[in-house]
């Protein structure tokens, strides 16, 4: 059974994870059977947003309690997440990923990923396994492994930011993904694009193929190498 680690930076799309995209994630990878574990920082929330006015609210909040509420409970820190259980990663999108997940929505191209989620991603990518990022998200794997590799990424249409941080970029529609097959990176730019709900739907569900049988290719060849 492929095993996915998914990522998430709380619960609503102006302070934390984008939840259609979680969901959209969590459902795809159920139609195939994978098992999941989801996975958040045990940290303050860098902000709080009220949903219903967009303005900002004095609270604090722990992003991992508020990802609980998406998970249902079944969550776990990301200190916690050892790559060498998992076939491949995966990180939805929402503004926590620019300011928990990493201070991108601040810095731009001088942004840094938190210690421990820059760690979990080099260590994927080093191990060769697949990661898949929606949204903004993207933008983080191009920050973590800069000095490592040059990511091709897509935000949907065009970005300037993507040349800035040092990666390659490709256009996409939110019904479609974009493959960076050197580094097994699979993107799709979800609510980055003015698009119906049944597209990023769709584009999502493509993310989630690809990465499946990434993992399956490279769990095949690792088990033939070792007979």
């Amino acid at each position: 059974m492929i095993k996915i680690a998914v990522v998430i930076s709380g619960c609503g799309f102006l302070d934390g994870a984008e939840i259609f995209e979680t969901i959209f994630t969590l459902l795809e990878l159920d139609k195939h059977d994978a098992s999941v574990k989801i996975f958040a920082p045990n940290q303050k929330q860098h902000c709080v947003i009220n949903h219903l006015t967009g303005q900002a609210m004095t609270q604090e909040r722990n992003i991992l309690v508020e990802s609980a509420r998406i998970a249902r409970g079944k969550i776990y820190p990301l200190s916690k997440l050892d790559v060498t259980n998992f076939n491949a990663l995966i990180l939805p999108g929402g503004a926590g990923v620019a300011t928990s997940l990493s201070d991108l929505a601040f810095k731009n191209e001088n942004a840094m990923v938190i210690d421990d989620l820059k760690s979990i991603i080099v260590q994927f990518y080093k191990s060769l396994k697949p990661i898949g990022a929606i949204c903004i998200a993207p933008a983080i794997l191009a920050l973590a492994l800069k000095e490592y590799t040059k990511v091709k990424i897509t935000l949907g249409a065009s970005n300037p930011l993507i040349n800035k941080i040092g990666a390659l970029e490709e256009t996409c529609k939110a019904n479609s993904i974009v493959v960076d097959h050197d580094n097994k990176l699979v993107t799709t730019p979800a609510f980055m694009s003015n698009a119906p709900l049944t597209k990023i739907h769709h584009g999502i569900s493509n993310l989630v193929a690809k990465v499946i049988e990434m993992s399956c290719k490279l769990a095949i060849g690792s088990f033939v190498l070792s007979v």
